[in-house]
């Protein structure tokens, strides 16, 4: 895993990055017969000083854990939307070189090129880690998007200058919607199709979900 740039940046060479690095994403799929996937979340301490990075890996498609890794840190950007990555992105390498087990794919709480300047958190840590990624958020970045139906797999696309970017899907009916988008090595297709695989109980991805109670625990540790 080579390092793509240094993470202690400005905000100006932050983007200047982004615009940079968007030239060298793949948005078709390099794989077949997937057989891990991990999930990648973080969380912020109460005081908004700290953050508690953790990667979950478990098996595909039964969904059963196979390894996970934690890190902690201190936040060194500042926040701002669309730049994400770049707060998040230290602890979540630091958790990744710790795993035994590396997921052959990683979904991450955030957006891939539903972005914009197409490059959100996971389309950078894909990157990154040369990996297939996917990002999976809760809450949209684009502001123009409509709602799909209400059961469960129902989706509707996002535009961006007339591109699909990423698609507002149903994963567990009755429930708010999720924001998939491909962020390396994937296409919108493939991307929503596992998203879907990964939900057979809950509104979030198994994996994302086993990480985001990992990073919650370790803030309650950590106070």
């Amino acid at each position: 895993m080579e390092p793509l740039h240094p993470w202690e940046v400005s905000v100006e060479e932050a983007i200047r990055l982004q615009n940079h690095l968007r030239s060298r994403l793949i948005l078709k799929n390099t794989f077949s017969n997937l057989k891990t996937i991990g999930g990648a979340d973080v969380a912020y301490s109460k005081d908004g000083r700290h953050l508690f990075g953790a990667i979950a890996v478990l098996s595909y498609p039964e969904m059963n854990p196979i390894d996970v890794a934690t890190a902690h840190g201190k936040i060194s950007f500042p926040y701002i939307p669309g730049l994400f990555s770049f707060r998040e992105g230290p602890v979540l390498v630091e958790a990744y070189q710790q795993l035994r087990v590396k997921p052959e794919l990683l979904i991450f709480e955030g957006h891939g090129i539903a972005h914009p300047r197409g490059f959100g958190l996971a389309s950078h840590m894909g990157l990154w880690f040369d990996l297939p990624s996917i990002g999976c958020a809760r809450t949209p970045l684009l502001s123009e998007y409509d709602s799909p139906d209400t059961s469960k797999g129902s989706f509707t696309p996002i535009y961006v200058e007339g591109r699909r970017v990423g698609g507002t899907l149903r994963t567990k009916r009755g429930v708010k919607p999720v924001f998939v988008s491909p962020g390396h090595r994937i296409d919108l297709v493939s991307s929503i199709r596992i998203i879907l695989t990964t939900c057979p109980k809950y509104r979030i991805p198994e994996p994302l979900r086993k990480a985001h109670y990992l990073s919650i625990k370790m803030i309650h540790k950590n106070n």
